[in-house]
């Protein structure tokens, strides 16, 4: 009867808690993540458009991180996703309000959701339905999208599980060294009386926002925004990669949990306090051989993972904001041939854009400047989230409004109607950008077409005299916007959406605003929520932009740097009064929002073109290994070096045979660990989340006709530990895990396989 009493009066305590949670200005929030890494091998990467580019291998698994807030259980509430890929999608957001609405009804719609790519560029694609962004992925993937609609499901459904009263702070700095303009020339169309406000072509503004349990006092998550480019790592990577905004979640994660592992009292003591001398450790080590390939189950690798999802205690994201312009490759430009700069206007050497290309602060090392540049980040994170002290209180609201953005009347300043044009793309889009040159011929800047490329084009579609006239000066290369077959080649009707926490206003947009059109964006709805309110909004209200979110349509340049048609303006697809319709939808938006007014419309659905996606990418190779093999077994042992002990920054490297990754993801279980003897068992110190462990896998063909054919090729896995300055003293192995191919007759057949031991000084 006791013990009843006090249930009742527990659950009596919780539900006065959230009654009152307006009136000491507490939200209801709730943090989750989950692994959406996507098929490892064989599979092209979204962001540079590379054929070449496809995936072989893992440098630290993709996630989806989300953060919900409610000002009561019934009350107003909404769920921010941050992604580890490339960009939202039209279709993954579609199918996710699918499943929510199976699960929680009209709790979670569109207008509550807003779901963002952080930009990376080393991430599986196929996941997004418009032609024109499944060329290299040679069409769908069913696995890319899958991987990402369960990961956003997955990573929701956590936050509601943990949603429970709490606070959140607000804090905003400068990160001067982060993120360059790589189209400076264009930056200086705008007008000098506009430029004059801002210090810096590049806006190096960070928000972030700090969430705290309201019952127990700890840091539960922080979720910051800045711009700058995924392409630390370049077009030519083959590892999937969160790159530099991914790399900073993880150390931010990382840092978290180490200085809850500080303050206690309870962590065991090193192997090396056990053994002793580095001989002792050579000896231990060399007494322990590798075990070859063994059968387990399917879970068992989730078990040797250092960071299991079920003990999730803090959510660190950092998410994209206005990037279109600004690259992480912050050393500046070179020429490959001569080591000069670049040509200022064009970004090419000799009128050759694939001569030019940025260098990151670790060049000529792609994962260090990966490192570095997520490093700053992490920092300047870690600095605003130590010192946040702003809470932010009050109501939550949101609007949300589907517009076709391919005929819209603008009204501008000086009254004159203008309108917006059917998608397109310019010459200077096949130039690329000094992140990730694009089709030699081609330079940023250009609004000639050669005959050859104009005789190609218009083999694909001739654009009308209304698409020559409304997108100039850019002169229509790909005239994506008229191109229907086998389905649309681009997007025409997009999403857009504020979500308003307290003073802070999230300004969800489908895609890339350079720095300058950010800023107008921003201004011009704070504007109007100043001038529209009853006092509610003043200066002090904060205004973040959310790139890529929601669904993408590319680039949005200023009317101004539209002139130029380097690679942004000619990627605006709808021509160059897009800006201007952005704001004018978005001023709409603000208006209602500041009014409370309720009176905007939905505006026209998006199509949903999953059922006639076209998915051309062959089936998986390396489904078997040479005779007498077992999958897990060593091809290559570790290589002990002459001093007969790996130190700080050796590489540990060893080679097993290894079934494609594509038959399993092993989702939020691993491939690769590194296990550290601890006493007489073996316990996981890193895996394939770590920064220093690399997980790589090839197919190796026996013939030419052999490989034509995708029949007997055998595939390995290659684990490469860069032993990192963290890393214990002590005896160490590696171990690696894999799934053969699933199949009627035989289901998935998970195995694992260990490298011989060896000890780390």
């Amino acid at each position: 009867m006791r013990r009843k009493t006090e249930t009742l009066l527990s659950i009596f305590l919780f539900l006065l808690c959230l009654i009152i949670l307006n009136v000491n200005g507490e939200y209801l929030i709730g943090v989750g993540s989950y692994d959406m890494t996507g098929p490892a091998a064989q599979v092209n990467m979204m962001g540079y458009g590379n054929f070449d580019q496809v995936t072989g291998g893992i440098h630290f698994r993709l996630r989806a991180r989300t953060f919900i807030v409610a000002e009561s259980l019934q009350g107003p509430r909404f769920a921010f996703v941050n992604l580890d890929a490339g960009m939202a999608s039209q279709l993954v957001t579609i199918k996710v309000l699918e499943r929510l609405k199976s699960r929680y009804g009209n709790l979670y719609t569109e207008d509550k959701i807003a779901i963002s790519g952080t930009h990376t560029h080393a991430g599986p694609g196929g996941y997004l339905q418009y032609v024109t962004y499944a060329i290299t992925s040679l069409g769908f993937v069913p696995q890319s999208f899958e991987a990402i609609v369960t990961a956003i499901e997955m990573s929701i459904l956590q936050a509601h599980d943990n949603l429970k009263p709490g606070s959140i702070f607000i804090n905003k700095g400068d990160l001067e060294n982060a993120g360059i303009n790589r189209s400076p020339s264009a930056y200086l169309f705008n007008p000098q009386e506009e430029r004059s406000k801002y210090r810096t072509n590049v806006d190096t503004l960070m928000t972030l926002l700090k969430f705290v349990d309201g019952g127990t006092g700890k840091n539960i998550g922080a979720f910051s925004w800045f711009a700058t480019h995924g392409t630390s790592m370049s077009r030519n990577n083959k590892l999937i990669s969160g790159d530099n905004k991914g790399a900073a979640a993880r150390f931010f994660e990382d840092w978290v949990t180490s200085q809850e592992k500080n303050s206690s009292t309870n962590s065991t003591l090193p192997n090396s306090k056990v053994l002793g001398s580095n001989q002792a450790l050579f000896n231990k080590a060399s007494e322990i051989k590798l075990t070859g390939g063994r059968a387990c189950i399917n879970t068992t690798s989730q078990g040797f993972k250092v960071r299991k999802n079920k003990e999730l205690k803090f959510v660190g994201a950092f998410c994209q904001s206005n990037v279109g312009d600004v690259s992480p490759n912050v050393l500046g430009t070179f020429c490959i041939d001569s080591g000069l700069s670049c040509d200022f206007n064009h970004s090419s050497c000799h009128g050759n854009d694939q001569l030019c290309g940025g260098r990151g602060p670790g060049y000529p090392d792609e994962i260090s400047s990966t490192k570095i540049i997520g490093e700053r980040q992490f920092q300047k994170a870690v600095e605003l989230f130590t010192s946040a002290k702003q809470e932010l209180t009050g109501k939550i609201d949101y609007r949300h409004v589907y517009i076709n953005f391919t005929n819209i009347e603008v009204q501008l300043e000086d009254n004159k109607v203008v309108q917006t044009c059917p998608a397109a793309l310019g010459p200077g889009f096949a130039a690329g950008t000094t992140d990730g040159p694009g089709v030699f011929g081609f330079q940023q800047g250009d609004t000639e077409i050669n005959p050859f490329w104009k005789k190609l084009r218009d083999v694909l579609r001739e654009p009308s005299p209304y698409q020559v006239d409304c997108q100039k000066p850019k002169t229509v290369l790909l005239d994506t916007g008229e191109m229907f077959w086998p389905y649309p080649w681009a997007p025409a009707i997009l999403p857009i959406q504020i979500i308003r926490l307290g003073s802070l206003i999230i300004l969800s947009v489908p895609g890339e605003f350079t720095t300058m059109a950010g800023r107008r964006l921003r201004e011009a709805v704070k504007e109007t929520l100043i001038s529209s309110g009853n006092g509610e909004f003043d200066n002090q209200t904060h205004v973040v932009i959310a790139g890529l979110t929601n669904a993408y349509s590319q680039y949005i340049a200023t009317f101004e740097e539209y002139e130029q048609q380097r690679y942004e303006a000619a990627s605006t697809l709808y021509g160059p009064h897009t800006l201007s319709a952005y704001i004018q939808e978005f001023k709409k938006l603000a208006n209602s929002m500041a009014k409370g007014e309720n009176s905007t419309t939905k505006g026209p659905s998006p199509p949903d073109l999953f059922s006639i996606q076209l998915s051309l990418l062959p089936d998986p190779s390396g489904e078997s290994p040479p005779p007498g093999i077992k999958f897990g077994d060593i091809k290559q042992d570790i290589i002990i070096p002459k001093s007969g002990t790996f130190k700080k920054g050796d590489k540990a490297i060893a080679t097993f045979w290894s079934a494609n990754p594509r038959f399993d993801l092993l989702t939020e279980g691993t491939f690769a660990v590194v296990e550290m003897l601890q006493g007489k068992n073996w316990l996981p110190a890193y895996d394939d989340e770590d920064f220093c462990l690399f997980f790589k896998w090839k197919a190796e063909n026996i013939t030419f006709i052999a490989a034509a054919a995708n029949v007997n090729s055998y595939g390995y896995a290659t684990l490469e530990w860069e032993v990192p300055e963290e890393a214990n003293p002590g005896v160490y192995r590696l171990r690696h895990f894999g799934s053969t191919k699933d199949t009627k007759e035989s289901p998935n057949s998970y195995y694992t396989g260990t490298s011989s031991a060896f000890s780390v000084s």
